[in-house]
């Protein structure tokens, strides 16, 4: 998954504003302790963090 492509998915799974809050601000757990925008600048991969994101917030099966 490319991080253009994750970061449409988060903007279609939240809305664009919360969505881009989410990543600043949210600290994951399961990303060990970082946000979505650490984690990903640490080199995590977008699937992997979008799993992460998908867990946290119980997004349905059908849209992970």
């Amino acid at each position: 998954m490319r991080h253009t492509v994750f970061r449409r998915w988060m903007a279609a799974e939240f809305g664009a504003v919360r969505a881009e809050m989410l990543a600043q601000d949210h600290v994951f757990s399961s990303l060990g302790g970082r946000t979505v925008d650490e984690a990903l600048e640490a080199g995590m991969q977008p699937k992997e963090v979008w799993a992460a994101v998908c867990e946290a917030f119980e997004v349905p099966k059908e849209r992970r």
